[in-house]
């Protein structure tokens, strides 16, 4: 239609053909952060690594926190202010430095979330040490779900970048196979590399 509104303009002469370009769009990136008391001494750095991820790109970053329960904290990262920011992603989370129940807690996102388009596509990453109180079976069941639906799926480690670390506690364990890369995110240079891993995803 383009290209025969152009050429009536020029007089039926003939016009270079007006063409659809493909445009490509950013895939959503989906951050998982566990909030128990064995990742306690990551979560502030984690939550403000979020924060920033979500600043640089609002609409296509999610974050949620897992303990205990699954909470959203995407609005409260989106404010400008990292304070604030962090401040209201703390108001938001009932279970700081609880227990850790990574089944029940993914079972909840993609029940409310993940199906409905969230983790369609996406690159998701977990942020935990892979300690599990609940069922290690259901984690997996749930990792395997997620799986399908994820374009890709990282899971970071702090103790990842320790040497010698072997991946076996229950939780990491049961989740390994459905992963696509283990990271360590216990220093800034550990999040530029996963933010590269995530780029390439």
């Amino acid at each position: 239609r383009r290209t025969l509104r152009a050429m009536l303009a020029a007089g039926g002469e003939a016009v270079r053909p007006s063409h659809h370009r493909k445009t490509t769009r950013p895939r959503r990136v989906v951050l998982l952060i566990d909030v128990s008391g064995s990742m306690s001494p990551y979560a502030d750095a984690l939550l403000r690594f979020a924060h920033v991820v979500t600043r640089a790109n609002p609409s296509g970053t999610e974050v949620f926190s897992l303990g205990t329960r699954l909470t959203r904290l995407s609005r409260a990262l989106r404010a400008r202010d990292p304070e604030i920011a962090l401040a209201g992603a703390g108001r938001a989370v009932p279970d700081w430095a609880g227990g850790t129940r990574l089944g029940e807690t993914l079972r909840a996102f993609l029940d409310r979330w993940g199906r409905r388009g969230l983790a369609r596509g996406a690159v998701v990453v977990v942020f935990s040490d892979g300690w599990e109180r609940g069922d290690p079976t259901l984690l997996a069941e749930q990792m395997a779900q997620l799986r399908r639906l994820a374009h890709a799926v990282l899971w970071v480690n702090p103790h990842a970048g320790v040497a010698g670390y072997q991946p076996v506690q229950s939780g990491i364990s049961a989740a390994l196979p459905y992963i696509d890369r283990l990271l360590a995110g216990h220093s800034l240079a550990t999040l530029q590399a996963l933010l590269e891993e995530v780029h390439r995803a």
